[in-house]
């Protein structure tokens, strides 16, 4: 038996087989049309990676959230990087082949990253390497590595973005990396999956493959070969773990009630319509928050009005009757849309983005709304809109919302006059929810982006951390004074951002009047019990 360590970015107990994933391809040599015929095969390399992570981008916010899917945009901005792509052509002409060039070239990149000062910069070197080698493994038609058929351990020297997410999740018992950090891509997305992971662990990779481990990353210890000894212990550890989340299962069809009577929504944030099954396995009494922009990913034009309408009474349908929040279209900032021929802006986060886009394209926001309308007669379909501001820009879109759904109607389409809300997610909103609450059937706080707004800092910046606070005191007081504000027009409010899902607030929401809290379904359960066993008094 070997013991080793490492640190622990998400707890939890796993046995089983070691996998070692193989991810440097072999490199084919130059071909024979010499450089002219080497770099057009780059080009066309070129191509299809941006289509594969534009994909990968896609489904990992379907599976993780769109924040962490961000780990993906330094490649696609690598694509068009002029020196890492000059880099590339001086050693074709050189006379090495596309794929020695772009792993040569990568590895230099790399280096150069390696060397800054930087910790941020730093981890940035994983996203280089994991460029390079998919450039390599198109440029060598390479075939991934196939994943084992049973459940195993995946331990490596690192794990890049695109290796995490092309894994099976369900066949993953735990991550072990010998590099990486509590701010890795491997750190980022086995939180999020919720998989036990360990990384910068002291582990020895050659000849592991096969071989039985035990990890408990929440002691942040790992056993290669353990004994029966170790293994009763540990796993004893995992039977209590079970246990707790089994008397959490008697909360999956309890109503979410105060101990002082005052009744709490628990919904599901998801991105597709398979989302909506498993939110409901996990208890959920509704949809939150459904994502439209996932729709609009990984593609090379907008969807039609059928493929909208399918999915939105595909999510209608299976939720039974139980409420469905549609956000229309959030796009621009950090989900940009190519195809919608947006200009580059130097401040996305500040430009064209959310609401701002439907009003600019309303072509793009009637045939979104015809789709909502005509999906709301299969459910209790809800309509919000994103980044409001100001009190115009609600007044407009309801015009809209009038009349496309005069002409669905005049089409002999029924439909019915679903509730209309508004995403809170600026300081301004945040400030004139009184007025907009005579303007809007309901609110839903986006937190990430209504800290972000509040504080100056940029929520997709690791470096900015400890100041992007979704804490901090003057989040909390508009908190407090949107749903005093809603209250008093007697309009419902709830918080569909990452505070919904941050355990160490729930009482403090339910306190100050939340009347939903929507979270990523692996939290469902939690908040049930917390609403449950507050002793909050009614509002």
């Amino acid at each position: 038996m070997q013991k080793g360590n490492g640190t622990c970015v998400h707890p939890g107990i796993a046995l089983g087989r070691v996998y070692v994933p193989q991810t440097i391809p072999s490199v084919l040599p130059c071909a024979k049309g010499g450089p002219d015929a080497e770099k057009a095969h780059l080009h066309h390399a070129l191509h299809t990676a941006k289509k594969q992570l534009s994909q990968l981008m896609g489904r990992t916010k379907a599976a993780v959230g769109e924040k962490d899917a961000q780990i993906f945009d330094v490649q696609l901005l690598m694509l068009e990087d002029d020196s890492f792509l000059s880099g590339i052509h001086t050693l074709i002409e050189n006379g090495k082949s596309a794929a020695e060039a772009a792993k040569e070239a990568g590895e230099a990149f790399a280096a150069q990253f390696a060397a800054l000062d930087d910790a941020y910069m730093k981890e940035r070197l994983a996203d280089v390497l994991d460029l390079s080698r998919r450039l390599v493994r198109i440029l060598c038609r390479a075939r991934p590595q196939p994943f084992p058929d049973e459940p195993c351990i995946v331990a490596a020297q690192d794990l890049t973005p695109s290796d995490t997410v092309r894994m099976p999740r369900e066949r993953i018992l735990a991550l072990v990396t010998c590099g990486g950090s509590v701010n890795s891509h491997t750190a980022i997305l086995a939180r999020t999956l919720g998989i036990p992971a360990l990384v910068g662990a002291d582990l020895p990779l050659d000849g592991l493959a096969g071989r039985e481990m035990l990890v408990d990353s929440e002691s942040g210890s790992y056993w290669i070969d353990p004994d029966e000894a170790t293994k009763k212990e540990i796993l004893a550890k995992r039977q209590l773990a079970q246990e707790k989340h089994r008397e959490l299962l008697a909360y999956k069809d309890r109503p979410a009630v105060t101990k002082g009577g005052r009744r709490v929504c628990v919904y599901a944030n998801i991105g597709f319509p398979e989302d909506a099954r498993a939110a409901l396995e996990q208890g959920a009494e509704g949809v939150g928050l459904m994502r439209s922009e996932f729709l609009y990913l990984g593609r090379e034009k907008a969807p039609e009005e059928d493929e909208l309408f399918c999915a939105y009474r595909a999510v209608a349908e299976c939720m039974q009757g139980r409420r469905v929040i549609i956000r229309t279209l959030d796009a621009g900032a950090d989900k940009a849309l190519p195809y919608l021929g947006l200009e580059k802006e130097e401040n996305p986060a500040l430009g064209l983005r959310g609401v701002r886009v439907c009003l600019a394209d309303e072509a793009l926001f009637r045939t979104q709304l015809r789709a909502v309308y005509r999906a709301s007669c299969y459910g209790d379909v809800w309509m919000m809109f994103p980044m409001i501001a100001s009190v115009w820009e609600v007044r407009q879109a309801r015009k809209i919302c009038r009349q496309v759904r005069g002409e669905l109607l005049l089409e002999g389409i029924s439909c019915p006059d679903i509730p209309l809300g508004i995403m809170i997610e600026t300081p301004a909103a945040a400030l004139i929810s009184a007025e907009l609450a005579h303007e809007a059937d309901f609110f839903s706080v986006g937190t990430n982006d209504l800290t972000q707004y509040t504080l100056a800092a940029d929520r997709q910046n690791a470096a900015l951390g400890r100041y992007a606070d979704a804490h901090h005191p003057a989040v909390f007081r508009l908190l407090e004074m949107i749903a005093e504000n809603a209250h008093r027009a007697h309009i419902p409010v709830g918080i569909c951002g990452a505070l919904g899902g941050d355990f160490s607030v729930t009482e403090r929401l339910i306190q100050m009047g939340f009347d939903e809290l929507s979270a990523a379904p692996g939290c469902i359960l939690q908040l049930k019990k917390m609403i449950c066993e507050s002793e909050e008094v009614p509002v």
